[in-house]
């Protein structure tokens, strides 16, 4: 757990490099495997997405997140790392490593709260779209799912709603007068299993 809670200054060392980049989609290497990333707003088919989400008969496979709760990349990374560790011990605490990464990400240990907050909803324009070990075609796939307009992942800061995150968060005035929004998500998801 130690390795998250000092995130500026170990990045490099966990998440090797930013490789790819298919469009405004970002690809991070972690831990021998892939994580792609496109940010979309203005979404006008977020209750279609939701329905095949659901129904398990999304292809390919990806994860959305309510992408008004992602302050900075940093914390979605550190969701991946931690969803790739509990894949690789076989200990999973969703169905999919898709919907674990979202259930990560919220910091919470109740799943269906989890992913209802930091996931879509059928009226959700502005989501993160993920992928771990996206090939290009499956690349191109996940652009192709999502009605909306890709972004720049740069504008998630000025985009995320810092009351929101906040109040999901927990995360206090005198919190963010020694922290940033990004470093507070990303001690709670490292932490939430040790509290």
């Amino acid at each position: 757990l130690s390795i998250f809670f000092f995130p500026r200054r170990l990045e490099t060392q966990i998440f090797v490099s930013e490789s790819d980049k298919q469009g405004d989609m970002k690809v991070f290497e972690i831990n021998g495997s892939t994580l792609s990333l496109a940010l979309f707003t203005d979404v006008t088919n977020a209750k279609e997405l939701l329905e095949l989400l659901q129904a398990g008969t999304l292809e390919p496979e990806v994860a959305f997140l309510n992408a008004s709760l992602i302050p900075d990349i940093f914390p979605v990374l550190a969701s991946a790392h931690k969803t790739l560790l509990a894949k690789s011990r076989e200990s999973l605490t969703t169905r999919t490593l898709h919907s674990e990464l979202v259930y990560n990400y919220s910091g919470s240990k109740h799943i269906t709260e989890s992913l209802k907050r930091c996931g879509i909803s059928e009226s959700s324009t502005y989501i993160l779209v993920a992928r771990f070990g996206a090939s290009v075609e499956e690349m191109k796939a996940m652009e192709n799912l999502v009605n909306g307009k890709e972004i720049d992942l740069d504008e998630l800061q000025g985009r995320a709603n810092q009351a929101q995150i906040q109040k999901h968060y927990k995360i206090s005035a005198v919190e963010l007068g020694i922290s940033s929004l990004a470093d507070a998500i990303t001690c709670r998801v490292a932490a939430r299993d040790a509290l």
